[in-house]
């Protein structure tokens, strides 16, 4: 019964977009969790004529500097060691070969599902030094702040963390400045927006006049949130939409906010294939800078501008200039086996998205 209800209401969307949708549209789903369940799901292939999906920079794996995966492969070589992060961040290359290589070469590289396991290796290993490559947008960075934090608490002086947690407002606000390539509306990401609530979507839409809509990550979730941008651009109207409402408060989440902004401030971060992102990163704070591994290891950063091999074009996939099948490269000399760019390995990357789901 479910899932003849849900067939219904995903019929029923469609339709109403299709009776909805009288113009040209580009909207762009900032999420590349978005992008993936997109893809999965064959929704572009539904939509009416004439409404493009463009895919966005949301994906905190593909847009982590070479600078900042180059130290982090640094630090994995380094005796007494141990370098953790998330599985994702293995196969990124930089400019000095990606995590995984490292590891072949006799770095103590380990894959982790959260920082509170490398909080408890840290714990289990007093001689170590155990170093989180902590990456994510503003959902992942609480997570970060507690594993601190109890580290702290703890007495794990052996613990720190190398920091490329990035914040999603300022990349659209860097976006919606650009002369190439603006699009009409945007998906906002619903778990993001879990955490920092609409306040800072409200003002992006009131300052470029440009429709956003809190959108979650199933089909229907998806279509709705397309369909309530669509209504606002058709009305000549700009305002923030929560599609998420299940998930997603405007206040967000008050605890998760007071715990990440205790140990990280807002800083200028260089994003892979956009550029410098004016409060487009997170810090350590002064207060915690014991634990900030690039100080105690005194990582040496380069000017931070290096991207991607020659001839990738992620940058301007991740701008949405670009579809990856579009890329003289994709699927042939860049694959997951063989990437060039982040978002060929990343889980998403939209060029590992249209590789799995959309090769023909």
């Amino acid at each position: 019964m479910l899932a003849e209800f849900m067939q219904e209401e995903v019929y029923q969307l469609l339709d109403d977009l299709h009776h909805t949708v009288t113009r040209p549209w580009a909207v762009m789903e900032v999420c590349g969790g978005q992008t993936h369940a997109i893809a999965s799901l064959g929704l572009e292939e539904l939509l009416p004529p004439g409404l493009r999906l463009i895919h966005g920079p949301g994906c905190p794996v593909c847009v982590t500097s070479v600078d900042l995966i180059d130290r982090a492969v640094e630090l994995s070589l380094r005796p007494g060691v141990v370098l953790c992060s998330y599985g994702d961040m293995m196969r990124v290359p930089g400019s000095r070969g990606d995590l995984l290589s490292a590891k072949a070469r006799g770095g103590d590289v380990r894959l982790m599902y959260s920082p509170l396991e490398a909080v408890a290796l840290a714990g289990d290993n007093p001689g170590l030094d155990v170093v989180f490559f902590a990456v994510g947008f503003e959902t992942t960075a609480p997570a970060t702040a507690l594993a601190m934090q109890q580290a702290r608490a703890l007495g794990h002086a052996n613990f720190s963390v190398l920091c490329a947690h990035v914040q999603v407002p300022p990349a659209l606000e860097w976006l919606m400045d650009q002369q190439e390539g603006r699009p009409d509306g945007f998906l906002a990401p619903g778990h993001v927006c879990a955490v920092t609530g609409e306040g800072d979507y409200r003002r992006l839409a009131e300052r470029y006049r440009v429709p956003m809509t809190v959108t979650g990550f199933e089909g229907t979730d998806l279509l709705c949130g397309i369909l309530m941008c669509v209504r606002q651009l058709e009305a000549g109207e700009h305002g923030v939409r929560n599609a998420y409402p299940r998930y997603v408060k405007p206040e967000g989440n008050a605890a998760a906010r007071k715990r990440m902004e205790e140990v990280f401030e807002t800083e200028d971060r260089h994003w892979r294939g956009l550029g410098l992102i004016p409060g487009g990163g997170m810090k350590v704070r002064l207060e915690w800078r014991d634990m900030d591994a690039s100080v105690r290891f005194d990582c040496r950063a380069c000017d931070g501008t290096a991207d991607e091999a020659s001839g990738c074009m992620a940058g301007q996939v991740l701008r949405g200039l670009l579809r990856p099948v579009e890329c003289p490269h994709f699927g042939s000399s860049c694959t997951p086996l063989t990437p060039l760019g982040a978002p060929m390995v990343s889980g998403e990357g939209a060029c590992a998205a249209y590789y799995r789901y959309k090769r023909s």
